[in-house]
């Protein structure tokens, strides 16, 4: 329960430093184009700290952290989400510098973030109906007596 909770101050803390980054990178460079960096603290934001609250509601109700599949749940979408945000800051970055064609790689990059994260969610849900199967069938061993 408590890396969840870390993930939830990190993803927080990111996504605060991200916005405040990309409005000082921005304004010391003169940018006023569009760029991904505009929506990277958003994404860390929702992505990270708004996603690991509701897990860590979850896992309150359902211990999830004791089903089976979740440290690979945690760790797939944790991966996905940092590749696919590292690939936002650098081609973010890449377009405040002038750069309007950032290198084609990044697009995979960030395809594969992707993956990781729908790989993850699907994790997640998997987890999460097992958890709900052992809830209640607790609950009926207990009502039973």
């Amino acid at each position: 329960m408590k890396k969840i909770y870390y993930a939830v101050v990190t993803y927080t803390v990111l996504g605060v430093l991200s916005g405040l980054a990309y409005r000082e990178f921005t304004k010391s460079m003169d940018f006023t184009g569009q760029t991904q960096l505009s929506t990277l603290h958003t994404h860390f934001l929702a992505l990270g700290m708004l996603f690991f609250l509701i897990v860590l509601l979850l896992d309150g109700v359902f211990s999830l952290h004791n089903a089976k599949g979740f440290n690979a749940f945690f760790w797939l979408y944790n991966a996905g989400l940092a590749v696919t945000t590292g690939a936002m800051a650098v081609r973010g970055s890449l377009q405040v510098l002038g750069n309007n064609d950032p290198l084609p790689a990044l697009s995979g990059i960030a395809g594969l973030g992707h993956i990781g994260l729908t790989v993850g969610l699907v994790l997640l849900l998997v987890v999460l109906g097992r958890a709900i199967d052992l809830n209640q069938a607790a609950a009926k061993r207990v009502a039973q007596g």
